[in-house]
């Protein structure tokens, strides 16, 4: 279980990303297309194409971790817009990694037409 207080920096890095990267590609895309810093102790977030798989970057200090989650049904509700990334808090993390839209956190938002904007 990945364990986030509510003042842990994520960003999420929007659009699709292919999941077949591991950890050095992942980390390229944040250093070089986002040009932030990937050593820095906040989490990077990355979905898929189908929005069913999650992967969470982070550096612990000692070394990379990456975090991996797949939904056997359903999708996540992953933002669509125009921007390359998207800082959240750690608690919103954790309510999109419960099936919540983290921009509508009361509800649960299991449908797949998630209106993340």
């Amino acid at each position: 279980m990945l364990t986030l207080d509510r003042d842990t920096r994520v960003w999420l890095i929007l659009g699709r990303t292919d999941m077949r990267k591991s950890i050095n590609g992942l980390s390229a895309i944040v250093s070089n297309q986002l040009k932030l810093n990937p050593l820095d102790g906040q989490f990077y977030a990355f979905s898929g194409r189908g929005r069913d798989t999650i992967k969470i970057l982070y550096w612990d200090l000692s070394g990379y971790a990456l975090w991996y989650k797949r939904l056997e049904r359903d999708r996540f509700c992953w933002p669509r817009n125009e921007a390359e990334a998207q800082a959240i808090t750690g608690e919103q993390l954790g309510w999109l990694l419960s099936g919540l839209d983290i921009n509508r956190a009361h509800r649960k938002m299991f449908s797949k037409n998630c209106t993340i904007t």
